[in-house]
């Protein structure tokens, strides 16, 4: 029994962290906007277009929609919604008649006062979507499976219950930043391991990457001049009442954030491969495990580093068709803020790439041999001249 549950107290331990996170309150819950509403999905019977002003791609004006609400307080009737439609095509949607909306009811006692029309209703298929994913990890991955699913819970609920409130109130990003990504560094890592060494060592790893980019991170911001505006929906952030708020250093801390992830995978890849060497052959001494994690440190910076490339560049694709589109010299281009910005992230996340690989290497190395393994090895080389030396005598 006592066996049974120290094996399973890593998985208690992380359930128990994500019921308390669930149960942790953000401060927000009650935004004023939503007071006196009910905000339930509903489905669009017929579409008036009439009020819809086109001019080219842009639309603007109203669509009024036929619905039969689905949940709420008023589930079963029918009323009208409307669609505010503002001319931008990256916020705009059209419904017909067979879409499923989420909608937002404003009443008095029992009386419907107006529908403002949200989006479309995609909760359910994102669900869809949540349990294939777990079902897949935990086909292929089995318990380790559970673990991951764990682990992404966990991060998601930290990000939202606890980094961003605190930066809505105003703590210093770049500590809450640094404290949040120890916190998630180590837990996922000992989620990965439990309690062993090997934790200790692609925690340390992971761990000194995220002091490092975080630091080259603050210098180079503010040497290239970016302002933290140049986040998306930053300037809406601002108009909401938090004008207050460091943009700049906020966009510092996801530097480090945002790359600690690819550091938490480099090292604990390192880390396998150096106890693994050290399972097949446990006689070797801590220089020699540490070299074989250096090899494999060297085979994964590479791709890790693409692999940020791609990650930070891929949601500005539109922007760098634009330029081209527009024939920008590649010199203007790489000057832009918004460029320059993926390219800080990119390369200053790369430096922590790289300073994980040998620290890990090290780490993994001395802790997983530790003096044990030095003198194992040692025993095995006299006992092997010992053995040859005999042999060679008449």
């Amino acid at each position: 029994m006592l066996n049974r549950l120290k094996k399973n107290s890593v998985s208690l331990l992380a359930i128990l962290l994500i019921l308390i996170l669930m149960a942790l309150p953000t401060g927000y819950e009650d935004a004023a906007i939503y007071k006196g509403t009910d905000k339930v999905k509903a489905k669009v019977l017929s579409t008036d277009e009439s009020t819809v002003r086109s001019s080219g791609l842009i639309r603007s004006g109203e669509q009024y929609c036929r619905l039969e609400i689905l949940g709420g307080r008023f589930k079963g009737q029918q009323a009208k919604g409307v669609n505010m439609l503002s001319g931008s095509l990256e916020s705009d949607k059209m419904y017909q008649a067979g879409d499923v909306a989420l909608v937002v009811i404003s009443y008095s006692g029992d009386e419907i006062l107006s529908i403002i029309m949200s989006d479309h209703y995609r909760l359910d298929k994102e669900l869809i979507l949540a349990l294939m994913f777990v079902a897949l990890l935990i086909c292929f991955a089995g318990k380790k499976g559970f673990r991951a699913v764990y682990s992404f819970v966990i991060t998601i609920l930290t990000i939202w219950k606890i980094l961003v409130p605190a930066y809505l109130r105003g703590v210093n990003p770049i500590w809450c930043g640094i404290l949040i990504t120890v916190f998630l560094t180590v837990l996922i890592i000992f989620l990965v391991y439990g309690f062993d060494k090997k934790t200790i060592a692609a925690s340390s790893g992971a761990l000194l990457g995220v002091i490092v980019t975080c630091l080259i991170g603050c210098i180079f911001t503010d040497a290239f001049k970016i302002h933290g505006a140049v986040m998306s929906y930053s300037e809406s952030l601002l108009y909401s009442g938090y004008q207050d708020l460091n943009l700049t250093r906020i966009f510092m801390s996801g530097i480090f954030i945002g790359a600690s992830g690819a550091m938490m995978d480099l090292s604990v890849d390192i880390t396998s491969a150096v106890n693994e060497v050290i399972q097949k052959k446990p006689g070797i001494g801590w220089k020699e495990a540490a070299h074989s994690g250096m090899n494999v440190g060297r085979a994964a910076m590479g791709t890790m580093t693409t692999t940020l490339l791609l990650a930070y560049s891929g949601g500005y694709i539109a922007l760098l068709m634009t330029f081209m589109a527009q024939g920008t010299p590649i010199e203007n281009i790489l000057n832009y803020k918004y460029v320059s910005a993926e390219i800080l992230d990119t390369i200053v996340g790369s430096f922590g790439l790289v300073t994980v690989a040998p620290f890990t290497a090290l780490t993994s190395g001395v802790l997983l041999t530790g003096k044990k393994g030095g003198l194992e090895h040692k025993r095995i080389v006299k006992t092997q001249k010992k053995l040859s030396g005999k042999t060679a005598q008449p």
